[in-house]
């Protein structure tokens, strides 16, 4: 009688060969599923080490653009922290409040200034959400290219029974070995995907609140330093 591991092992190569037994349709489920599967854990990482060094980056500088006290010296610090969202939704008030001291002598046309502030967070939103519409598609479709591979699986397991004659395992098993590895694998791809669209959904709407809340920040202080 083989050994835990060895028994572990064989259990192995028996999944490994009943993948490769399956039929073409179950090969293609499973292939897709895998792809879906692979992707979204690539957005997935991507975005956690985005979202992480943006969140630390934007506080960071917002306790400098509070130091500051002039938009100049914030304009200045803003340079070392690229990756917060706040940085651009700066940069574009500031080159908005730029253009109207140049041509004016101080900030005359608030409205302009805050529609430059709002592309900016608009701007912002826009590269945040970049390919979460991915995690939504395998959150969603997932389940369902799995339950294909579950119906085609256990068509075949009929199958099987009717060529067979009999009602015996080895001819079953094929089919409904085919059928739960699909149901797997598409739960396995859909599961985490719909998990981390959530998390990163509420991570993205703190990012908006923040950036909002910024916005009136670098309005009152534009209006203290122009006299707006």
């Amino acid at each position: 009688m083989p050994t835990a591991p060895a028994a572990f092992f064989l259990l192995q190569l028996s999944l490994w060969d009943l993948i490769q037994a399956a039929s073409p349709v179950a090969k293609a489920v499973m292939v897709i599923l895998l792809i879906l599967s692979v992707f979204s854990w690539a957005v997935i990482f991507s975005k956690w080490s985005l979202f992480g060094r943006a969140r630390r980056s934007s506080r960071q500088f917002l306790r400098a653009f509070r130091k500051a006290g002039a938009l100049d010296a914030a304009a200045i610090a803003s340079q070392q922290y690229p990756i917060s969202p706040l940085v651009v939704v700066f940069d574009f008030g500031y080159s908005e409040v730029d253009r109207q001291v140049k041509t004016v002598g101080t900030l005359k046309n608030k409205l302009s200034l805050e529609r430059s502030l709002q592309l900016g967070m608009s701007e912002q939103l826009a590269k945040l959400e970049r390919n979460m519409n991915l995690l939504a598609t395998t959150a969603t479709v997932s389940p369902f290219i799995g339950l294909f591979g579950t119906v085609w699986g256990i068509i075949e397991a009929f199958q099987g029974l009717g060529q067979s004659g009999s009602a015996s395992l080895r001819a079953v098993a094929p089919g409904i070995s085919e059928a739960l590895i699909t149901t797997a694998l598409g739960l396995a791809a859909a599961i985490p995907s719909a998990i981390f669209y959530n998390l990163f959904g509420n991570d993205i709407k703190e990012f908006g609140t923040r950036m909002e809340d910024f916005a009136l920040e670098f309005l009152n202080l534009a209006e203290r330093t122009f006299g707006g």
